[in-house]
C-alpha cells in the first residue's frame, strides 16, 4: 500500500512555484512548448514534483509534437491513477499521482507502439532525476 502524502493548500503553496501549484493542485495546464522537459533527451527517471513518486522513465519518452512531454507508459502502473475528465466540454482521461493526488496531465490512445498510448504530461508536474554517468 502506498503511503499517501496529505498537505493543505497553504503547505502546497509554500513548497511549489505558482505554476506548479496551479497545474498539480488545481488541475491547470502549462502552455504548450514552454515546459522545461518538452525537448529533453537526458536519461533518467521523471518523478512527481510534489512528492517524489517515480512516474516515467526517459526510455519511454517520445516527441509527440504536441508541446508537452509524452510517454508511452508509466514507470509503474500502480504509481499513477486514471480518472474520467469531462471538463472543458471534452471527454479525456486524467492522470494523477497515486501518492499525493497531483494532476499530471492526460492519457490518449494515439501513441506509438508498443502501447499505442500517449501520456501527455505537464513538465512542471515533473522533476527529472538524471542517470549518473
Amino acid at each position: 500500500m502506498t503511503h499517501k502524502v496529505l498537505k493543505n493548500d497553504e503547505e502546497w503553496k509554500k513548497q511549489l512555484t505558482p505554476e506548479q501549484y496551479n497545474v498539480t493542485r488545481k488541475k491547470g495546464t502549462e502552455m504548450p512548448f514552454t515546459g522545461q522537459y518538452v525537448n529533453t533527451k537526458e536519461k533518467g527517471l521523471y518523478k512527481c514534483v510534489c512528492c517524489g513518486n517515480a512516474l516515467f522513465k526517459s526510455d519511454d519518452k517520445f516527441d509527440s509534437g504536441t508541446g508537452w512531454p509524452s510517454f508511452t507508459k508509466p514507470d509503474n502502473e500502480s504509481n499513477i491513477e486514471q480518472h474520467d475528465d469531462h471538463s472543458h466540454f471534452m471527454q479525456r482521461i486524467e492522470v494523477t499521482c497515486d501518492k499525493c493526488g497531483a494532476h499530471l496531465g492526460h492519457v490518449f490512445d494515439d501513441g506509438p507502439n508498443p502501447t499505442g498510448l500517449r501520456y501527455c504530461i505537464n513538465s512542471c508536474a515533473l522533476k527529472l532525476e538524471k542517470e549518473s554517468s
